[in-house]
């Protein structure tokens, strides 16, 4: 038996978990790290940490399965995307934490440059709305910000990049700077059409495309890597894509048309549409799928900064629950005619609206609002922003709505998936896999090492929801949720 070890490295923790020669999940470890959260709202993480854990999370896997090290295959990498990380490529020392993507420190960098003029033509070439969401001005603030970052660009040491690129970069030993097509197209450096850096942007932004890593097709060979010593010899990583992608790929949505919402931290709603690009206008952006077997794939795509994030506010700070899995319990003793509506702007709202100065609101509580229908405001926001963005997307791409798969922490919620079927009208098929990204990203691998076939795209399962509300209610209930958001954003 040989096997992929998949690397999910996401917004919380990272996870190792073992795929079998029939692409087959088994065993799933994981270690969290810790959320760097600053007085001033900025969000880090260690990425020294993080490398650790990467490095941790093999040899438990190991560890617990008992498995051979010598019958693994390879390995794929799937990552939180957008955070960014900059580093010595001479010493590997990053140039402090790495800025997480929920955190909007590059905002008066984005301001600078819509003053410019510059932010049509930032979108029209790489399919991302001018935000301190992705990764270019995360990375040009670090080089504004730091003096021994700006000191190792003068001398052609400042390296930038995703996750991905920086654990590459890492667990070759320095030998491999690389990132796949999916990351680069996070970066908001990277021209949609030729699928290399574009030089003007970059330097709008301060950099230079030498600082960035070698974009490459999904599936391609990184390099080789033994865990610090956990494997007896090096194994190719030989399968890299964002999370989101990953998780698309793994619900094996590869027509266009197909959908998926994530439920994780934030949430990602992707649609595949094929081969060429489509330009969104009305809040949408448009990203690299993947590119597998030499075929592009371009996605329509909303990002929510909270969804999951905002049950964990619930419960770390608010204390109204003491785990996820209890929200369905308490929900069903909510008052069904209650109006409360949460708009979870903690740090601004993303697609469709793109109001990084947007702050969170509680709208529409009565006397009568307690604990239960609080933790159902809840739920209910992460389906409308959902909402928001497939009605969108199905606008924009011409496609009908037909159904939506959904993965994450959040699809094993029965009111929340059942509420998100019933706002869109559409059935919702959550996976029973809770590790699709990590999924993914191995069978990426598997399949560029010619250890997978097509065959592994139709083993998952599915829990149905069909919608159930009436047509009155459902616009009842939106109505007031969009009523809530312009409040928002007066």
């Amino acid at each position: 038996m040989r096997y992929i070890i998949a690397i999910d490295q996401s917004t919380q923790g990272t996870k190792a978990m073992l795929l079998d020669e029939a692409g087959c999940r088994g065993t799933v470890v994981q270690r969290p790290h810790r959320q760097i959260i600053l007085p001033n709202g900025f969000v880090e993480h260690d990425p020294e940490e993080i490398y650790a854990n990467v490095c941790g999370v093999a040899g438990d896997l190991l560890g617990q399965t008992g498995i051979d090290p010598a019958d693994i295959a390879g390995i794929g990498i799937s990552n939180q995307r957008e955070t960014t990380v900059a580093w010595d490529r001479v010493t590997g020392r990053s140039f402090g934490n790495a800025v997480v993507w929920q955190c909007a420190r590059g905002k008066a960098i984005c301001d600078d440059l819509e003053a410019r003029g510059a932010a049509e033509m930032i979108r029209t070439r790489t399919g991302l709305r001018l935000s301190p969401y992705f990764s270019a001005a995360k990375a040009a603030w670090i080089l504004q910000n730091r003096e021994d970052a700006r000191q190792a660009a003068r001398e052609g040491r400042f390296a930038a990049g995703t996750v991905d690129s920086y654990l590459v970069y890492r667990l070759t030993g320095g030998k491999s700077f690389k990132t796949d097509v999916s990351n680069a197209s996070r970066m908001q450096l990277m021209d949609l059409r030729t699928l290399s850096w574009d030089p003007e942007i970059c330097a709008l932004f301060g950099m230079d495309p030498s600082m960035l890593p070698e974009i490459c097709d999904s599936d391609a060979l990184y390099g080789y890597t033994d865990f610090e010593g956990v494997l007896p010899q090096p194994v190719p990583i030989h399968g890299v894509m964002g999370d989101s992608h990953a998780s698309l790929f793994g619900h094996g949505c590869r027509r266009p048309g197909q959908m998926k919402s994530s439920y994780g931290t934030g949430s990602s709603i992707m649609m595949n549409i094929g081969n060429a690009p489509v330009l969104s206008e009305n809040g949408l952006v448009t990203s690299l799928a993947w590119r597998i077997g030499g075929e592009t794939n371009y996605v329509l795509e909303g990002n929510i900064n909270y969804s999951g994030a905002v049950m964990t506010w619930v419960i770390q700070d608010l204390g109204l629950l003491d785990k996820a899995s209890d929200a369905d319990a308490l929900i069903e003793k909510a008052e069904p005619a209650d109006t409360t509506y949460i708009v979870p702007a903690f740090s601004g709202m993303g697609a469709p609206y793109w109001a990084s100065d947007a702050k969170a609101m509680i709208y529409g509580m009565s006397r009568n609002t307690g604990r239960a229908e609080l933790v159902k405001a809840v739920d209910e926001c992460i389906a409308y922003q959902v909402t928001d963005i497939v009605r969108i997307m199905s606008q924009e791409s011409g496609a009908p709505l037909s159904e939506v798969r959904a993965d994450g922490g959040g699809s094993k919620g029965r009111f929340l998936m059942q509420f998100q079927s019933d706002t869109l009208g559409i059935p919702v098929y959550a996976s029973d896999n809770e590790e699709l990204s990590g999924t993914g990203a191995g069978w990426a691998a598997g399949l560029g090492l010619g250890l997978y076939d097509e065959s592994i795209f139709g083993r998952s399962h599915y829990q149905a929801y069909q919608p159930h509300m009436s047509a009155e209610l459902q616009k009842q209930k939106y109505d007031g949720w969009k009523d809530a958001v312009r409040r928002v954003l007066m």
